[in-house]
């Protein structure tokens, strides 16, 4: 039994939809594949399966087509002008340096605040009387540990209330208040 020519139209059974998808997903990455190679091409392929899952396909990534696709980049092959390749290459080096400067900012941010938290703890291990973290032995280093996570526990559980008392403040907002509900039965 060989091919046979099928209509196009929706699988009804879930369990064979399914599995038409995976096989047809396999064999449009493949063709993909091909296309790609034989005529030097990029493409990218976004797939869903029926179960909401995404399924991609690019060469040679993804990411530098969808990205291209978005921002309308022309290739450099495609005849654009030296002036209109700089601007644009101008416009992704200035992106790019916002980035880095926002990211250097945010990096400095959390360094200076490693730095207070740092002195903080070691503010309150000298006002206890406890020598600095560098210095503790393994059993005392075990017995930190074991009380930092019963710390976390503790705050776990303090969070898990938290939670449960919204979630029940939420519902009764979220009820219509009943006045006596002895005189609507009546």
């Amino acid at each position: 039994m060989g091919r046979r020519k099928i209509e196009i139209e929706l699988v009804t059974d879930s369990c064979t939809r399914q599995v038409t998808f995976s096989k047809r997903r396999t064999g449009l990455f493949k063709k993909a594949n091909e296309l790609a190679i034989l005529c030097a091409i990029q493409i990218a392929i976004i797939v869903f399966s029926p179960g909401g899952k995404p399924f991609s396909f690019g060469h040679p990534n993804v990411e530098s087509i969808v990205h291209r696709f978005l921002n309308q980049e022309k290739a450099p092959d495609e005849g654009t002008s030296k002036d209109a390749e700089s601007r644009d290459a101008s416009k992704t080096d200035d992106n790019l340096n916002q980035q880095i400067l926002d990211l250097l900012k945010r990096l400095n941010a959390e360094e200076k605040r490693g730095e207070m938290l740092e002195k903080a703890l070691k503010a309150k291990r000298a006002a206890k009387g406890q020598p600095p973290i560098d210095q503790l032995g393994l059993p005392e280093l075990g017995q930190l540990k074991r009380s930092l996570e019963d710390l976390r526990e503790k705050l776990k559980d303090c969070i898990d209330e938290k939670e449960v008392l919204s979630a029940i403040l939420l519902l009764s907002e979220q009820q219509p208040k009943k006045e006596n509900q002895s005189e609507n039965w009546v």
